[in-house]
């Protein structure tokens, strides 16, 4: 997948998004999004994970199921492109800051940063999610749980979100939640091998206990 990996790349690499500006590029790129041919599918949601806007989100949503393994992983990488920007320079630097002190392992200082997040900006819906992703890792499964919620009320399309449901209730011992909810996820992503390895795994646990309890 060389082409994919050098686009997604390029996606990265673009630090400044142009929201709220009228270009008429945009109707292009919603135009390129419907095209026969895969490349020009591919620029267009490139397009849009670069320029677009939050509420352009569902535009990406509807090609995770792309009949193209490119464009699925444009669409993918580009709705959390999208999802990672506030429309607020300030608290994007909060969020990225977090995002640092939680991949550092600094557990406690990250859930203080995203707690700034979404006082300052709470209908932000990542800061609610980088919130649950850090207090799942510290353990705080009730808190993370509640944080989905307040993500879903925002993003219904999260599937991060929907496949943390899932690992938590995994975590709770309450296995049949969990499959539901990986499930839901794929339904929004069907992308996600490793969520699609994990209902696999769950049903064949559930299966042995079954018959171990006959």
């Amino acid at each position: 997948m060389p082409r994919l990996a050098a686009l997604l790349l390029s996606l990265f690499c673009t630090s400044v998004l142009a929201q709220g500006n009228v270009d008429p590029a945009r109707s292009e790129a919603i135009a390129g999004l419907a095209a026969e041919d895969e490349e020009q599918r591919a620029e267009a949601a490139m397009w849009i994970a670069r320029h677009g806007q939050a509420t352009d989100a569902e535009l990406l949503v509807q090609h995770l199921g792309d009949a193209s393994p490119l464009v699925r992983g444009i669409a993918e990488q580009g709705l959390w492109v999208l999802w990672s920007h506030s429309g607020d320079e300030a608290i994007d630097a909060l969020l990225a800051r977090g995002v640092s002190e939680m991949e550092n392992g600094q557990l406690k200082a990250s859930i203080a940063t995203f707690s700034t997040v979404i006082r300052r900006k709470p209908a932000f819906a990542e800061g609610w999610n980088k919130r649950a992703t850090a207090l799942f890792l510290a353990g705080e499964l009730r808190r993370s749980l509640a944080d989905c919620d307040e993500v879903m009320k925002r993003n219904p399309y999260h599937f991060g979100a929907l496949a943390g449901y899932g690992q938590i209730y995994f975590r709770l011992e309450q296995y049949q939640k969990a499959i539901d909810y990986w499930k839901r996820a794929l339904r929004v992503n069907p992308n996600m091998r490793g969520v699609e390895a994990s209902i696999k795994a769950t049903e064949q646990l559930l299966s042995e206990r079954r018959k171990n309890s006959v």
